[in-house]
């Protein structure tokens, strides 16, 4: 595909492609929509490309939740060339919640080890503008926003292991209940790197004490996708103060004798880039993930530059 034309970063006026502006968006709970459950509805895409075809001609625009079954989804930031390096070292710093899968080079749009031929402009059935820290507008193409400075980050996402702790007959109580996971902001101190920083995000999911060495060992063989529990009981050590009422997401039913267990969580990277109040910034909006090629089979091989650490800043 051509090459895009440089042109200013600024957010011009424009007829398309399709916004929506902040003022008629959702309620700030919106911003964890990113794990509706994955098995809720039946696939429309049984691919990637496909999905990201559809995307492109603008007939796609839904969540991916249960969308190319098998294929790996991954949250995507873009960030001008400024702001790339640091961003890139703190993903590093913070291997558990960002586990990063591609990093593109400055003006390169194609994220070519997971999707060859993709169009990160364009692939995603919803994007989210930010500048100076602010939620601006979603827009389902941002190619008008790209110039050559622009680079990506393609990080992991635990869509990838939800459909197999299903398939082992631990099913998450979200995909049960039909909901979005329960996401909780922590005390769990971050690696800074420049303007990057801030706390990590949790996902929770309940299981009886039995079923957790299974669901530690099935998780954990993903570190690309978040990997092992970050922690398993007593919310109060980590900061959550009531599992039913979570910072994002929906609470889930947990039910007598079960213990809530924590995952590191993709919202971890957003929080980071609205603390560092960029001029601009994009990201896929929750749930309208960027689908690709890459099996999730094929991710459990994957390696993911940085070391995965529970507790980022503590003393080796």
């Amino acid at each position: 595909s051509s090459r895009p034309v440089s042109r200013s970063l600024g957010l011009p006026a424009r007829a398309s492609p399709t916004v929506v502006s902040m003022a008629a968006a959702a309620a700030p709970t919106h911003l964890a929509r990113r794990c509706a459950a994955t098995g809720a509805a039946s696939a429309s895409f049984r691919t990637g490309a496909a999905l990201r075809a559809a995307c492109r001609t603008g007939s796609f625009r839904g969540q991916t939740a249960g969308q190319a079954p098998g294929h790996v989804q991954a949250n995507l930031v873009i960030l001008p060339r400024q702001h790339a390096e640091d961003f890139e070292q703190f993903c590093v710093a913070n291997a558990a919640p960002c586990p990063l899968l591609e990093v593109t080079a400055p003006g390169q749009y194609e994220a070519a080890r997971l999707a060859p031929g993709s169009d990160l402009r364009r692939d995603l059935p919803k994007y989210r503008v930010w500048q100076d820290g602010e939620l601006k507008e979603e827009r389902d193409d941002v190619a008008d926003l790209w110039d050559d400075s622009m680079q990506a980050f393609l990080i992991g996402c635990s869509f990838t292991w939800e459909d197999l702790l299903a398939a082992a007959g631990l099913t998450p109580r979200h995909v049960e209940e039909g909901k979005n996971v329960p996401m909780f902001d922590t005390s769990i101190e971050l690696k800074g790197v420049g303007p990057f920083g801030g706390r990590m995000v949790v996902s929770m999911r309940p299981y009886r004490p039995e079923e957790v060495q299974a669901v530690r060992d099935l998780t954990a063989a993903y570190p690309a996708a978040h990997g092992a529990p970050v922690h398993v009981g007593a919310p109060g050590e980590i900061g959550v103060r009531n599992l039913r009422a979570p910072d994002y997401g929906e609470g889930v039913e947990v039910r007598p004798g079960e213990v809530p267990v924590f995952w590191a969580c993709g919202v971890t990277p957003a929080n980071a880039l609205k603390q560092a109040r960029l001029p601009l910034a994009i990201t896929h909006a929750p749930g309208h993930m960027f689908v690709a090629d890459t099996t999730n089979e094929a991710l459990k091989s994957w390696k993911v530059p940085g070391n995965w650490r529970a507790r980022p800043t503590a003393v080796e």
